[in-house]
């Protein structure tokens, strides 16, 4: 293990204000001493430069089911080999990996690694595409892209699991490079993100509407959390703002809450508030709603919009069966939104 990288990259999307910098990677635009860091930990002001402390600089390397992301409607039934670094630009009081995403750079255990291997062990282990995963990809923005470009030259595919929270030239800057997204919404209310993650709801809409204007697949997990974001009116406003600002065949998540971190005094999401999201958004007129996190049957399943017809049966992240041809449902032919 090595950390004899840290630090040597410059960073992209940053002015220079006098002695500081101000990034503009994400919303929060911080604005930074000379030595300092922004936000997510791992971007510093050296003499007037902004430097991606990160760059090459893996916390985690493992093959994952692709529906683990979860992506349950891109390249279904592959694995993808999952990286993540440390840092985060929110702060997330339920975060199930702050082991990394409240880590800094020198607390150790980040290891250098190539394009060339990435692709390398992609190959070895069968994967089919590369998920930049674990923490934020956004504040590794830069080895992120880089990579992406090779593992896209020798014939896999890429994608994000993030919580939107990029500015818009950035999130412009992944076309062609990120084939997929995974977006956290994490409530539907701007104080939730003000108090429980330390940001703002309006900028995560904003890359989820941009993301689809820019050709990338996206699917929304939206975490149920009790006496949180867990209302009927709330989960009705996201399903509608679903159908209604991207499209009624995204994929959207309810995912089960389990206590971590800072917000352990809050009890697993009940099975019936999963299954009352569920319900509401099919009745704001989505068309592929699932529930995560727990064994959840026929509603881990994909159904043909059209006529009904099971599409693909999954156990767990395993599909146990699949009724398609070319995108298309096998019995009334019509085209789903899935990336094949």
């Amino acid at each position: 293990m090595s950390t004899s990288g840290l630090g040597s990259h410059e960073a992209r999307f940053y002015e220079t204000k006098g002695k500081k910098v101000q990034c503009l990677l994400c919303p929060h635009e911080c604005l930074i001493s000379e030595g300092k860091r922004g936000i997510c930990g791992v971007r510093e002001n050296r003499s007037g430069k902004l430097y991606a402390l990160t760059y090459g600089l893996a916390s985690s390397i493992h093959p994952d089911p692709i529906e683990k992301k979860p992506l349950f409607h891109f390249m279904p039934g592959t694995m993808s080999l999952s990286l993540g670094s440390v840092g985060c630009n929110l702060k997330c009081r339920h975060c199930q990996n702050y082991s990394i995403s409240r880590a800094s750079p020198e607390d150790g255990g980040l290891i250098s690694v190539s394009t060339g291997e990435i692709v390398q062990r992609a190959r070895e282990s069968g994967a089919e595409s590369v998920s930049w995963t674990y923490n934020e990809p956004t504040i590794w923005h830069e080895f992120t892209t880089d990579a992406s470009r090779a593992i896209h030259e020798s014939g896999l595919k890429t994608n994000y699991v993030t919580n939107g929270y990029i500015s818009d030239e950035p999130l412009r800057d992944l076309k062609g490079v990120i084939d997929a997204m995974n977006i956290d919404v994490k409530a539907f209310r701007d104080e939730f993100y003000r108090q429980v993650c330390g940001g703002h709801l309006a900028p995560v809409l904003k890359s989820c509407e941009a993301a689809r204007e820019l050709g990338i697949h996206i699917e929304l997990t939206y975490l149920v959390i009790p006496g949180y974001n867990d209302s009927e009116s709330e989960v009705h406003e996201f399903s509608k703002w679903v159908a209604d600002s991207l499209s009624r065949d995204t994929p959207v998540h309810f995912s089960a809450f389990h206590p971590d971190y800072r917000l352990t005094e809050v009890e697993r999401t009940p099975f019936p508030t999963l299954n009352r999201a569920y319900e509401s958004a099919v009745e704001a007129g989505l068309e592929h709603v699932y529930i995560g996190n727990v064994r959840a049957g026929e509603r881990e399943n994909t159904h043909c919009p059209g006529c009904g017809a099971l599409l693909i049966q999954r156990d767990g992240f395993r599909l146990a069966k699949t009724d398609m041809s070319e995108g298309r449902c096998a019995k009334c032919g019509r085209a789903v939104n899935i990336v094949l």
